[in-house]
């Protein structure tokens, strides 16, 4: 496997043009990583830091934040507000006609809706940032409180955000792979050398054994989620034979690959982000002066607490349901039907059409399930392994690893798939 990336690797930057992609993607990284470590003014990070490694929600946030929350860089809210944002709009394209309408119109209804979604950020930043400034106030690591701090730290949060929307639509467009899975990608690998050096720094003599258990498991998930990435579900399409010009065409056999896990690393993404808002929300209105709205925030967060039974069940189902949405946003049967139709293939013992798009969603639905149990199983295996290994440090970087590896394989994929096309290219000049 790590023979097959490397020759990947190498056979790319002989590609002028895939080799320009990469060297500005992995830029584009590093400027990501540079603005991480500026910190916004203001901040106690002493205490900060203190309070992120004793609170677990708070570490989590970090984690998928790309270590930007506990140095409080200028880009402290993360990519979190976009993505609420991008959720928002794909359900709302499911609720109004106009939207789904807009989104089925090719490049320029991808391009409206991604405008919305970039408009729709800003007020969700807004919110997020009034609601981390508060958070952080009641517990003294605020320096600064008056009314021009506060507005220039709400601000430049905001700011960093949407600098971070723009550096992953900088990648997506002239680099290579999804630039917000990337810049998630970077900050989850960034924060892993803290995470193993907290668990050097606390970790006792009998619970060394744990650890190894811990670090056993997590090649398994490597493992299974390398093997659900590329496992596929091949239907047979057969083209019949036509005469055009007095020469015979088709009669060829091909597959159509339906992969389990179609909608890749998304939904682990978008459940994080909905799964911790009511947290996030209930320990902001904890500090109101109502004691009733006080107490009940207070509960909410605590039955949200990472690691908590309800926070788990509420992960697994949002990871499984997120799954099947996404699964439904980028793969339409009746799309694939038509193209196959239109090309004279059909599938042996379905007829075209209409048939076979419900073919192709009755297979779909069913593989769809094996892969979306498995992601909300790896999704809370870290926090059954928390509770099991008693090891808080590294339990958080489970759902990382599926992140990590998840997007090296899409990404990857993306390479090989420039680099064949380059291939066909070079085979056509020939002729």
């Amino acid at each position: 496997m790590l023979k097959q990336v490397l020759g990947e690797l190498k056979a790319a930057f002989k590609i002028p043009d895939l080799r320009r992609k990469i060297l500005f993607t992995a830029f584009i990284l590093f400027v990501f990583r540079f603005a991480s470590h500026i910190p916004v003014a203001g901040i106690d990070l002493v205490a900060l830091k203190k309070l992120f490694m004793q609170n677990q929600f708070l570490g989590l946030l970090d984690i998928f934040s790309g270590g930007t929350l506990a140095n409080f860089s200028v880009m402290a809210l993360g990519l979190n507000p976009y993505i609420n944002a991008s959720i928002i709009l794909q359900l709302l394209t499911m609720v109004f006609p106009k939207l789904e309408e807009l989104s089925k119109e090719g490049e320029y209804g991808r391009e409206k809706i991604n405008q919305y979604t970039r408009w729709l950020t800003v007020p969700l930043a807004v919110v997020q940032a009034i609601g981390m400034f508060v958070l952080l106030k009641s517990q003294n690591i605020v320096e600064k409180t008056g009314l021009l701090s506060i507005v220039g730290m709400i601000v430049t949060m905001v700011a960093g955000t949407l600098f971070l929307m723009w550096l992953g639509e900088l990648i997506t467009d002239k680099g290579i792979g999804n630039g917000i899975s990337l810049l998630i990608f970077a900050g989850i690998v960034g924060r892993l050398p803290v995470s193993f050096g907290q668990t050097a720094l606390t970790i006792e003599g009998t619970r060394i054994f744990n650890v190894l258990i811990f670090l056993a498991l997590s090649l398994v998930v490597i493992a299974g989620v390398v093997f659900v990435e590329e496992a596929v579900r091949k239907v047979r399409i057969e083209y019949a034979k036509r005469v055009y010009g007095g020469k015979l065409y088709g009669g060829q056999t091909t597959y159509l690959p339906l992969k389990i896990n179609q909608a890749g690393v998304i939904p682990i993404i978008f459940a994080v982000s909905l799964v911790l808002l009511p947290s996030m929300i209930g320990r902001f209105l904890s500090s109101v002066p109502n004691k009733v709205i006080s107490q009940l925030a207070l509960t909410i967060a605590n039955w949200f607490n990472p690691g908590g039974l309800i926070y788990n069940l509420a992960y697994f189902i949002l990871v499984v349901g997120f799954t099947y949405f996404y699964t439904a946003v980028i793969f339409n049967p009746n799309k694939i039907a038509e193209e196959i139709k239109k090309h004279g293939g059909f599938i042996p013992g379905i007829r075209p059409g209409s048939a076979t798009a419900s073919y192709l969603n009755f297979i779909l639905t069913r593989i769809t399930l094996a892969g979306a149990l498995f992601l909300g199983l790896i999704a809370i295996l870290p926090s059954i392994l928390q509770r099991i290994t008693g090891i808080n440090t590294l339990a958080i970087g489970g759902t990382g690893i599926l992140i990590v590896v998840s997007v090296v394989l899409e990404t990857f994929a993306v390479i090989e798939n420039m680099i064949q096309m380059r291939g066909y290219e070079k085979f056509l000049e020939r002729f």
